[in-house]
């Protein structure tokens, strides 16, 4: 990813209002950002700049952090839209059940590789590839070839759906793979869930992660899969800890609540795939009422969007709607609304830089942070203008067509609307492969139904995976 401090040109970008994203939400009208190497130098107004810097025009734009996505099923991406009328439960049996063990090395690495290029395509700088589909080593190799190909900042998430998480990860080979691969992504995590067993069997697991310094990600609050049971198990267990993500959390008990906010967990919030797939109701309005972290994820292209305006957007929106909802239960009338536009444009940049440990360096345009910058400005667009409250903008006006400028670390790597240097063209001859791959193996009748899949005679309501008979029977009540 990181490109040598030498031979980066310095950059300005140039009369934009700038989005800080800072503590205080500071908004910046008119102002240049100067990057040198892979810093933000200076912010200023006319600022003066070193010989030979590029300019970027900026003016009637946005200046903002790149944005960071907690949680993204980037494997998947070869099959962008397939599942867009699925529930949870036919993405269980599709993946979990049916054919995810069909994914091959260069299948994985298909995915990511779109997935990646379309990330920093939108404006992400930062992206954690939540990726489930990891049988084998060399389907991680495949993984991390993809993501270290694209000029983005990315943390492997390492997960495997078809195997228990205590096999996997006490594997040697995995072991060996972290070590081998460590400088080629930003960082890297252990993804697994837990199914709320009594004898919790992801407890070595658990341990693995604690050995090696890694944080663990994990689906928590999700109807029909994960629920109390497991935050109870880690909290007893001592693993609830600051740097473990909690992916959706909408169906769980204020007791969990409490657990994971006395601990200093954070969630990742994935509005669009909580409304539609059934996980839950999309919850940064118990959040906020438990003062829980939360960032902004998109989960996976074959249901939905991959950018982050459309999670601000929906997330917004949820929220809203709830507190709406609520408040005309009790006969009263909302007349201020609670979230606020800065607040998912900090959920979607410095609140994923708090969530993997890096609000130190990422998440906000302030001098000596890391230069992860997004320029938002479309010339060609009726909906660029008027720009008249910027926060506002960039939640419910900009889209990701209007992402003209991005630098990574530094570096330019979109400029004019367009990828620098990313060959497109290669990443769609790998997709092709891969779907053709996908329906060959299944046959053209079952890739077809598997648009709509049945259900089949098994249980699998209350717990997706196979490593356990557990089932905990909380989505059979009245």
């Amino acid at each position: 990813m990181s490109q040598p401090a030498a031979e980066r040109r310095p950059v300005v970008l140039r009369g934009g209002t700038v989005l800080t994203v800072d503590a205080a939400h500071t908004v910046l009208e008119g102002h240049d950002v100067l990057v040198v190497d892979d810093r933000v130098a200076a912010i200023g107004v006319d600022l003066e700049v070193p010989a030979g810097t590029e300019e970027i025009d900026a003016r009637g734009g946005i200046v903002m952090p790149g944005m960071v996505d907690t949680h993204r099923h980037m494997w998947q991406t070869a099959m962008r839209g397939y599942g867009a009328d699925w529930t949870l439960t036919q993405y269980f049996v599709w993946y979990y059940l049916d054919w995810g063990w069909r994914f091959r090395p260069q299948d994985v690495h298909a995915g990511n590789l779109l997935a990646a290029i379309e990330a920093v395509d939108a404006g992400v700088t930062t992206c954690v590839d939540w990726s489930h589909g990891l049988q084998t080593t060399e389907h991680a190799d495949a993984a991390v070839d993809a993501l270290a190909a694209v000029p983005g900042r990315f943390v492997l998430a390492y997960g495997n759906i078809q195997d228990a998480p205590q096999n996997w990860t006490a594997a040697p080979e995995l072991r060996d793979f972290l070590d081998r691969r460590r400088g080629d992504v930003d960082g890297f995590q252990l993804a697994f869930d837990v199914t709320g067993d009594p004898s919790f069997p992801e407890k070595p697991a658990f341990e693995v992660a604690r050995d090696l310094g890694l944080p663990v990600t994990t689906h928590a609050g999700v109807w029909g899969a994960t629920n109390d049971d497991g935050i109870r198990l880690m909290h007893e267990h001592g693993f609830t800890r600051p740097d473990t993500v909690y992916v959706h959390a909408a169906t769980l008990s204020a007791d969990s609540y409490q657990r994971i906010a006395a601990t200093g967990g954070s969630v990742s919030v994935s509005t669009e795939s909580e409304q539609s797939a059934g996980q839950g109701y999309p919850p940064t309005w118990v959040l906020r009422s438990h003062d829980i972290p939360v960032s902004l994820s998109m989960d996976t292209s074959v249901w939905w969007s991959g950018d982050l305006f459309t999670a601000m957007r929906t997330t917004l929106g949820a929220d809203r709607s709830r507190e709406h909802l609520e408040a005309h239960a009790k006969g009263e009338t909302v007349t201020h609304a609670a979230l606020r536009a800065e607040h998912v444009v900090d959920m979607a940049t410095r609140g994923g830089a708090r969530a993997l440990g890096r609000e130190d360096d990422l998440g906000s345009v302030e001098v000596g942070k890391k230069a992860d910058l997004v320029l938002i400005r479309n010339e060609h667009s009726p909906v660029m203008f008027p720009l008249l409250h910027p926060h506002g903008h960039v939640a419910f006006q900009a889209q990701r067509g209007d992402v003209e400028a991005v630098l990574v670390d530094g570096r330019v790597v979109k400029r004019d609307h367009r990828l620098v240097g990313v060959d497109l063209a290669a990443a769609r001859r790998a997709v092709e492969q891969t779907v053709d791959h996908l329906r060959g193996e299944l046959g053209e009748d079952t890739w077809r139904q598997g648009m709509n899949p049945d259900i089949p005679e098994t249980t699998i309501l209350d717990n997706p995976y196979q490593y356990t008979d557990y089932h905990s029977g909380a989505t059979h009540g009245a």
